[in-house]
């Protein structure tokens, strides 16, 4: 069995498992998704989805986030760490995409990462669930669950991002990725992984190498 024939196998079971392939993360317009993104890092997605309704309610356009005061905009997320970088990225970012871009969130990984605070991950994202290109979203439950598929041997996003994308369907790569945030917090825990629940058991590396 190729890899990618094994790849196809786990996209197929992940689907069965969890037909609902969608981010965690709450957001309503493509900056709100990308500001949500940002205080992601970090932080729990169910903290994020906590913090942002008051956020996207006291700025509720582009242009408002743009002219706030990065002080502001720390006291809403203070809760989410880090939070003067990343009040600091999130007006920057809505700044850059008013000046340089239109008030249009760009759809590619070059202009998405020439934002404040945007990293390949974030801008994968976008690319994936705003502009409906194939994406793969290196974050730690992908990374984590395709290392014991045996697909990677590397905690590197951007080498993950790369070996994923040589085998994973184009078309599936995207909610591949989702439905593996959710296999991760469901049954591929960190640390001790439930491989007598897991629906990848049968083609995966860790799972075969524990009978």
């Amino acid at each position: 069995m190729t890899e990618k024939e094994r790849a196809v196998l786990c996209v197929e079971a992940l689907k069965k498992e969890y037909p609902d392939a969608i981010c965690s993360l709450v957001a309503d317009k493509d900056y709100e998704l990308l500001i949500a993104t940002r205080l992601s890092a970090q932080c729990t997605d169910a903290r994020v989805n906590l913090v942002t309704p008051a956020l996207f309610a006291k700025y509720p356009t582009l242009e408002a986030f743009a002219n706030a005061e990065v002080s502001d905009v720390e006291k809403l997320i203070h809760s989410c760490g880090f939070y003067r970088a990343k009040a600091k990225d999130i007006v920057g970012m809505t700044q850059k995409i008013l000046n340089d871009f239109g008030g249009k969130v760009p759809d590619n990984i070059e202009d998405l990462t020439s934002l404040p605070g945007v990293g390949r991950k974030t801008a994968n994202l976008i690319c994936g669930d705003v502009y409906g290109k194939p994406a793969v979203v290196a974050d730690t439950h992908l990374i984590r669950i395709t290392n014991l598929l045996g697909f990677v041997s590397t905690k590197d996003p951007y080498k993950v991002e790369l070996a994923l994308k040589k085998i994973l369907p184009p078309e599936e790569s995207n909610n591949f990725c989702h439905r593996c945030v959710l296999h991760g917090r469901a049954v591929c825990v960190a640390r001790r992984p439930q491989c007598d629940k897991c629906c990848m058991a049968d083609f995966c590396r860790h799972a075969q190498s524990e009978k």
